[in-house]
């Protein structure tokens, strides 16, 4: 079972996934093979599910970010599915999220321009067959970006 110590590295690795076994040890006060332990029995047990690297949208030239709801058109597994075949090919839609409420999904978007958003939207969202409405909301700043999450044992 998780403690206190795998909390505190979880919100390590979480900061920054390069650490090593010896600059866990430090932060953890454990030798490195110890905090290196720990961090692979939090990987197996699926606490750790991956590593990536956080990249500049702006350095890539998507100057644009923005939310989209996608209600759809029936409710049914054949139109889900179609629809999430569809996201899985659209590399301008870097997350998606089933929704209640309103709208069925929630869709992350970066693109290069607002023409680039205007042709996703058009293009490929609405001709969908699976899709009846969309509805999207461009971000005007990002006061908090993408932060660790809370982590208590």
């Amino acid at each position: 079972m998780p403690d206190e110590i795998d909390s505190r590295l979880l919100r390590a690795v979480q900061r920054n996934a390069h650490l090593t076994t010896q600059d866990l040890g430090e932060l953890l006060a454990l030798s490195p093979s110890q905090a290196g332990r720990r961090r692979q029995f939090l990987e197996q047990e699926g606490y750790i599910t991956g590593y990536r690297a956080s990249v500049a949208p702006e350095k890539l030239g998507l100057s644009v970010e923005a939310f989209i709801q996608v209600s759809m058109d029936a409710h049914t597994r054949a139109n889900a599915q179609a629809f999430l075949q569809l996201l899985d090919q659209v590399e301008e839609v870097t997350a998606a999220w089933t929704l209640t409420g309103e709208a069925d999904y929630m869709l992350r978007v970066f693109c290069c321009d607002l023409k680039g958003l205007n042709r996703l939207v058009h293009d490929i969202l609405l001709p969908h067959p699976s899709v009846a409405r969309v509805q999207s909301q461009v971000v005007m700043d990002r006061v908090k970006a993408d932060s660790a999450l809370p982590v208590r044992f």
